[in-house]
């Protein structure tokens, strides 16, 4: 499938409504981060040795700017063994964090006026990165079970350029199903649609949930681009290493936006990703132990509180609720600082997450028991 080609003359909005609502700052200390998708864990030591023997061993100077030839090598294997198709090195760039896999990733697959379709709510970087290359975000509503409207995709589909998924979804933990994703197929196939899926959390799916990604779906092999990152699998956040797995046209283009964006990645970090990709560490699966627990101590403060209502997530480490008072999401979020406990805005992940408010249980234990209980205080309706 090849790109678009054509020159960008659409202008940057100033219009503080088209754009996202995530915070610029963050609140101190004093206030519980219940905000924030940043997991609490060291990343593990195995890693942290590989990047000072990467250093030890010269990896101080300029990486090729696809990535470390070696790490986008594994990469590619470690993909094939999951996918339909089998990857190459040349279809894998390497970026600065899941943020940069995503940003390169649309800005070289949409031209300015292209329709990108993103079932809300979702993360606003892609609505974000749709605008920065001049193409139209337009939000699809989910349908009244809450997942995706199928039907209202095909509607939408003719014409459009890419539709963006995320799953396990940020901010609602929600997976898709192996149907829905063969629906998804079908469509994409149907009108020639790019598919972009980011899978971040996909090794934090919770014991009754069943994931399956959108690399084991045949139908969408040959129009997928899929974006990843170490930062939540391996609590390496701070790290800024992620990859963009995608047709070798995509790939090349997308390097050619992250180069002139950001340059290549660290070389030292990205030997220690090398380590993280070639080892077997049950790392991982211990920490999903430990965020099943949160969770299920984050239900117990939140399911009897009146007028609050939310869905058990299937993976990642967040909980979507919606709640009783008469304010805004954004207006609730400041509320709730009064309360000392941070929250995102439901209205950040799209038009659909307004009276929606998100909070992460991938904080340290003792602050998490802290801000739920603060956040009980500020969603009892008495308080309003």
């Amino acid at each position: 499938m090849m790109l678009k080609h054509g020159s960008r003359t659409s202008s940057v909005s100033t219009d503080i409504r088209l754009h996202s609502q995530r915070p610029s700052t963050r609140p101190g200390p004093e206030i519980s981060p219940l905000h924030i998708g940043d997991p609490d864990f060291e990343t593990p030591r195995f890693i942290v040795d590989a990047l000072h023997s990467a250093l030890a061993q010269g990896y101080t100077h300029y990486a090729p700017p696809q990535g470390d030839p070696e790490l986008r090598e594994a990469l590619a294997a470690d993909l094939s063994t999951r996918s339909t198709d089998v990857f190459k090195p040349l279809q894998v760039l390497v970026t600065a964090g899941g943020s940069a896999a995503i940003s390169s990733a649309i800005l070289a697959a949409v031209n300015a006026g292209d329709r990108v379709l993103i079932p809300n709510p979702t993360y606003s970087l892609y609505a974000d990165s749709t605008r920065l290359a001049g193409g139209v975000p337009e939000f699809l509503a989910p349908g009244p079970d809450g997942r995706i409207d199928l039907a209202a995709l095909d509607a939408r589909a003719p014409d459009a350029r890419l539709l963006v998924i995320c799953q396990p979804g940020n901010p609602t933990g929600q997976i898709y199903s192996r149907e829905e994703l063969q629906a998804i197929g079908a469509i994409a196939t149907r009108h020639d649609l790019l598919v972009l899926s980011d899978e971040a959390y996909d090794h934090i799916v919770f014991a009754d949930s069943t994931f399956v990604s959108t690399l084991e779906i045949e139908s969408l092999s040959d129009r997928l681009i899929y974006c990843q990152t170490f930062s939540k699998t391996f609590a390496m956040t701070g790290w800024r290493v992620g990859y963009v797995a995608a047709p070798a046209d995509v790939a090349t283009a997308a390097g050619v936006i992250h180069r002139t964006f950001s340059g290549p990645v660290n070389s030292a970090v990205q030997r220690a990703a090398l380590a993280a990709v070639l080892s077997d560490s049950s790392w991982p699966s211990e920490r999903l132990l430990d965020y099943e627990r949160r969770l299920d101590l984050t239900i117990r403060h939140l399911a009897d509180i009146p007028g609050v209502r939310f869905t058990r997530p299937a993976g990642a480490f967040y909980i979507f609720l919606s709640y009783a008072h008469p304010l805004s999401s954004v207006e609730f979020a400041l509320h709730a600082l009064k309360f000392s406990v941070g929250v995102r805005s439901g209205s950040e992940f799209g038009p659909d997450g307004e009276g929606h408010v998100r909070m992460a249980f991938c904080v340290k234990d003792d602050q998490l028991e802290e801000g739920l209980v603060r956040l009980r205080r500020a969603l009892a309706p008495e308080t309003g």
